[in-house]
Parts: structure tokens; sequence; C-alpha cells
């Protein structure tokens, strides 16, 4: 199914604080803290990152999805660059690892691999007549959350959170986490819980 994504993420500092004032605004639990693993595929000259696109492949949980992304283009709707929005296709698949193969087959290798544990709350918006969701993703570099939904519903989570707008970003985690080894200096390849231990080990040493 295609379809257009808008979000917002913002860091987390206290995720239990955050989560127990979610059902006072509407939110329902839709899935306990879960843990995802995804993998980007690309060609060996990096043509869709260079095109700004996607193809991934995640496990969460048991369940295993095939998605690609894409930024908007000429007559998609838009919205303000204070968000971020993607074109998104997006299916479930019965076997990843097959589905890995094939992708190898074609030319489509392992560009990167980045871990979380995903918690998911959603809502019922009767103002956009809309299912908005917000997720909190605890990664090996921090906790992120994010929102998704129509733009004027993200604004009134924002405010009813009391979230500091200067603090929400549209980055990609693979953008976090260039960014972090940046900061750090830190030889890890993908955003995985094993490889930044080994950097906090040596870091440590």
């Amino acid at each position: 199914m295609q379809n257009r994504e808008i979000e917002l993420k913002f860091p987390v500092s206290d995720p239990a604080a955050l989560q127990g004032l979610l059902p006072q605004f509407g939110f329902h639990l839709d899935t306990p803290r879960t843990f995802e693993q995804n993998t980007l595929y690309d060609t060996p000259n990096r043509d869709l990152r260079a095109r700004t696109e996607i193809l991934r492949i995640r496990q969460y949980g048991p369940v295993w999805t095939v998605t690609h992304k894409r930024t908007a283009r000429p007559g998609d709707m838009t919205e303000s660059s204070r968000y971020k929005v993607r074109i998104e296709t997006e299916t479930a698949v019965a076997d990843g690892p097959a589905l890995g193969h094939i992708f190898e087959s074609l030319g489509y290798t392992p560009a990167f691999t980045y871990e979380k544990y995903r918690t998911e709350w959603s809502a019922i918006d009767a103002t956009t007549n809309s299912t908005p969701h917000l997720v909190i993703d605890e990664t090996p570099i921090g906790t992120y959350a994010e929102l998704e939904g129509p733009t004027e519903w993200i604004d009134r989570m924002l405010a009813a959170l009391k979230i500091d707008t200067s603090t929400c970003l549209t980055d990609s985690y693979g953008k976090l986490f260039l960014d972090w080894k940046q900061r750090t200096g830190s030889a890890a390849e993908n955003l995985t819980f094993a490889e930044i231990a080994a950097h906090d080990l040596v870091a440590i040493d």
C-alpha cells in the first residue's frame, strides 16, 4: 500500500514519564516494547541514496515488511519543510531473509543496518478524521519519539505534551547515526546495539 507519511521526531529523556501522559490524550497502546531490526539495501554505487530513496527490509517482532520510501515530487501534495514528508509503499512479506537474497541477486546489497526497541501508541482524532500514531524508539544512541499524522494534529500534540519545538527533528536514524559518529569518532558501520557497545568499551579503555 502506498501512502504519504508525515512525521516529526523529538528526543526523549524519560520514556516512562512520556508514556504515562499518553492515555489522557486519547492514546492507547498498540504494541508493547518490541525489538526491531532494519536493513537498507542499495546498489554498490548507492544509486538509491543519491535519489533520496530507501529500500528496506524490517523485522518487528515476528513480522517482516518490505518498504520503499522516496521524497515528494512535483505533483505530490507537500507540507512545510519543518515536517518529514515521504511517499511510502509498504507490505508484509512471509520470509525476509529470502527477499534479501532476491535483492542481492538483483544487485542490491545490504548498505546499513539499524536496531531499536519500539513501542507503538495510536489515537483517534475526530478533528482530522484520522488515526495518528506516536512511537517511542530506544536506539543504541538515544531514545526518540515520532509523531506521525496530519500536521495540525502533530502541532496539537507537541503543544499538549509540552515539547520544545526547537528540539524537533526530521533526520533519519541513518543521519542521526552519522552525526553521532562524527561527534564520537566511532568506527561503527551500523547502528546496532553490538557495534555501539563495542565503541563504548573502547571509549572506557
